[in-house]
């Protein structure tokens, strides 16, 4: 409706496609969807086109967050691991300074 192509609206929503099946029509599926205007088609391909960039954008963004939220878990584990070593490191000192008295 957004691009003025609400006369299509009715056989899209008889044909159940939702967002999905939106983005998997090309030509020929919009023209047995009774698309027969060429210049429709063309709107309509055009903007899943940019729908798709747009998803894909948002993939590879999603993606780097998530490696970053990995890098940043695995930098505090070593940290804690580190951390865990030098305690265990002032204790074992700490018992042996004990047993020499």
């Amino acid at each position: 409706m957004s691009l003025n192509l609400e006369q299509y609206v009715s056989e899209f929503s008889a044909q159940n496609i939702n967002g999905e099946h939106l983005l998997q029509l090309d030509g020929s599926k919009l023209k047995a969807l009774g698309m027969t205007s060429s210049q429709d088609r063309a709107i309509i391909k055009k903007k899943l086109k940019e729908m798709k960039a747009s998803l894909e954008k948002a993939r590879k963004a999603q993606e780097k967050m998530e490696k970053q939220r990995e890098k940043l878990r695995k930098k505090e584990q070593e940290q804690l691991q580190r951390k865990s070593k030098k305690i265990d490191k002032f204790s074992s000192d700490a018992t042996e300074g004990t047993h020499e008295q």
